[in-house]
């Protein structure tokens, strides 16, 4: 095995196995580039000198690569400086965190600026993000750090507080007073996070509310609204989770702009209560809205000065009425649906809800890939590679507590790191789900990964409700109680990317990735003694082996190497040495490093063997066997495996075009039987459990 791919191999594997021992958590979050806060701020308060981050550089590569990268006119002219070095007194939080705190700058992120705005009304969350304890007074050292959540992980980011200022103010971020500098510490350490500044301009709200909250958010178009939304509102604001509302600007000029009942077009609102009162005999809606400008209110119906309050029953009225121009007003239910557009609930995770009476959601979470060649199926337009994507399967088995004849959850698929590939040309891919029925005679079963069959067959239950170049696609259902899976895709095969899928449902489902059980069946091979060898064969191994009567690796090369020039239907480049070489290794009884007469037939029947599967499966007669055909022949030879041990073996035997030659794929097989059988073979109490000790191990991983 390639050092560089072992390696690779190798820290994935740690990487599970840190996320299984709780790492990432909120509670244990995980280093960023393996800086440690308290650990760096120690060492530069004994040495009395101030941080400076390496990994993020007081440099032109740290502000950008395009709009702001080195030769640009915003990046001129900029300084970086501490805030002890243009301001004669720095304070991190003055009075808490407030909206007045957020001024955008000269960089387009206000998606993030409102988040945080949003943040800054729920306290226990914003200081999750924004850690206590930290401040330009008592032990500065010029570093700072931040917690955010970054596809299903907390990680935990440092920053000096060198900050990007030009002309003695500073470049983006700033609070309206000047002197507090929490939110410009936080914006930086978003920017390191995702490679640079310039990779935060554009994006949603909603992406701001996830990394801050590790939730998952819905948007609702309001004009096309589902007809339980207050129920769903209700719902939301018994959890804890975060509403933000808005209405459409159709010009430029309408940005900011006041309508009549003093509601701003284009301005991020937050929902942070509901109600349903008796109002004249009949129930009504109410909802209430926050405009974190803290004034500017609504007018009409139910706000702070309208008639309808008098109607209220006393002890209603005293509970829910408050006058004040402080930003915060109701209004009817009828009246928001019609004077906003558009509303998006961030669903928050139980880790991040600090109230124990907050009702929760039950949720999984499953990182996943989309790799060239082994897991790219693209979207069902494609049908022949479709099935090769992962599979998810969850449980619905207890219907909601409302009148609803089913089970709701939501299904959310996040694509990863898009942000920090910018650099490199890339931006999002696009990207969707289709939700199926399980089968009758699958259900109650996880080691299976379902085929093309079953998908040329069955019609989806759902999906999501458009392939988008968003960072994330979520949509709610309601389904009948059962077992579904999910099939999450890019909408054309072969697009490579790393995947986060989460489900949240009203009520306990489980939820597991569906993979084939890692298995091999083989064929139980003849052990034949020289006198049982077929004579023609002995002739044979006679010419072939001259008179030292062993195959050697160099003699192994010429044989494969002519018997496959014979077969005009098979492409390949010729077996190599050092696939020979591997060949006598894995098939040698010995230790040799030849092959005797035994040893040469026992490969010889396996060679036969492997090209009959490899023709049976050569589907379009190329001569080459495509990565699906591929699954599908190593699953004929007896071998299941995981989708990660087959990405490892498309990167490992696939040319650039992603197809396997007929050399590769009996290479595979061989070291696939091979690596099988040891395991069997040391395994001698058959638990599935070897130890080696690493004279054992280093043993092992040479000679395969």
């Amino acid at each position: 095995m390639e050092p560089v791919f072992a390696a690779g191999v190798a820290l994935r594997l740690r990487s599970d196995r840190d996320r299984n021992d709780g790492l990432g958590r909120n509670d244990k979050a995980l280093k960023f580039l393996g800086q440690d806060f308290e650990t760096l701020r120690a060492q530069c308060l004994q040495s009395k000198r101030l941080f400076e981050d390496d990994y993020f550089p007081a440099k032109h590569s740290s502000l950008g690569f395009k709009e702001l990268g080195p030769s640009s006119a915003k990046a001129q002219g900029v300084r970086w400086l501490r805030p002890t070095e243009f301001c004669s007194d720095p304070h991190f939080i003055v009075d808490g965190a407030t909206r007045t705190d957020i001024c955008q700058g000269a960089l387009g992120d206000c998606w993030l600026l409102a988040a945080i705005a949003c943040l800054t009304l729920n306290e226990p969350l914003l200081h999750r993000v924004v850690p206590h304890g930290q401040s330009f007074h008592s032990d500065y050292a010029g570093i700072f750090h931040f917690q955010m959540w970054q596809f299903g992980e907390w990680v935990d980011v440092v920053v000096d507080d060198r900050l990007p200022v030009r002309d003695g103010k500073l470049l983006f971020v700033h609070s309206a007073e000047g002197a507090e500098f929490w939110s410009a510490l936080l914006e930086k350490a978003y920017a390191k996070l995702n490679g640079c500044y310039e990779a935060l301009s554009g994006g949603s709200t909603s992406e701001g509310f996830e990394d801050f909250t590790g939730g998952v958010t819905e948007m609702f178009e309001l004009k096309k609204a589902p007809s339980n939304l207050f129920s769903i509102i209700q719902k939301a604001v018994e959890r804890g989770s975060l509403l933000g509302c808005s209405i459409d600007i159709t010009g430029v000029f309408d940005m900011e702009a006041v309508t009549f009942k003093k509601l701003v077009k284009g301005h991020a609102y937050s929902v942070t209560g509901v109600e349903e009162v008796e109002f004249k005999g009949s129930p009504t809606k109410l909802i209430r809205i926050r405009n974190p400008w803290g004034e500017v209110e609504w007018t009409g119906a139910w706000s702070d000065d309208s008639r309808e309050w008098s109607g209220l029953d006393p002890s209603v009225r005293s509970r829910l009425y408050h006058c004040s121009e402080d930003g915060e007003f109701w209004m009817s239910f009828s009246d928001f649906m019609r004077e906003f557009s558009r509303l998006e609930i961030c669903n928050l995770t139980p880790d991040a809800l600090q109230a124990g009476q907050l009702k929760k959601w039950s949720t999984a979470l499953f990182p996943g890939e989309w790799r060239r060649g082994s897991t790219a199926g693209g979207c069902r337009n494609y049908p022949a590679t479709f099935w090769i994507n992962p599979q998810y399967k969850i449980a619905l088995s207890q219907p909601d507590t409302d009148s609803q004849a089913g089970c709701s959850f939501l299904v959310a698929l996040m694509q990863r790191d898009r942000r920090r590939l910018r650099q490199e040309g890339k931006d999002m891919e696009t990207i969707g789900f289709a939700i199926y029925e399980v089968p009758d005679e699958c259900k109650g079963q996880a080691g299976m990964h379902l085929r093309r069959d079953f998908f040329l067959r069955q019609a989806s239950k759902a999906r999501s409700e458009l392939f988008v170049n968003l960072r994330e696609v979520s949509s709610r259902f309601c389904l009948p109680e059962g077992e579904y899976i999910i099939v999450p895709s890019t909408f054309e095969p072969q697009k490579e990317g790393n995947f986060v899928l989460r489900v949240f449902s009203e009520k306990p489902a489980d939820s597991q990735e569906l993979d084939d059980e890692l298995s091999a069946d083989m064929p139980e091979e003849e052990q034949l003694d020289e006198s049982q060898i077929d004579e023609g064969f002995k002739t044979l191994f006679k010419q072939l082996a001259g008179q030292e009567r062993v195959i050697t690796a160099s003699k192994l090369q010429m044989i494969l190497n002519r018997v496959v020039s014979k077969h005009k239907d098979l492409k390949t480049d010729g077996f190599g040495k050092e696939a020979c070489r591997c060949m006598i290794a894995l098939m040698d009884t010995n230790g040799s490093g030849q092959l005797g007469l035994t040893d040469f037939h026992v490969l010889w029947e396996k060679v036969k063997r492997y090209l009959t599967i490899f023709r049976k499966f050569d589907l379009d007669k190329s001569g080459t066997m495509s990565s699906y055909e591929m699954r599908l022949a190593l699953e004929s030879a007896g071998f299941k495996l995981t989708n990660h041990l087959f990405q490892l073996i498309i990167l490992r035997y696939a040319k650039p075009d992603l197809n396997v030659d007929f050399d590769n794929f009996v290479t595979c097989l061989i070291r696939l039987e091979s690596m099988f059988k040891t395991f069997k073979t040391m395994d001698t109490d058959a638990d599935g459990v070897v130890s080696f000790n690493f004279s054992q191990w280093i043993s092992l991983t040479m000679f395969a």
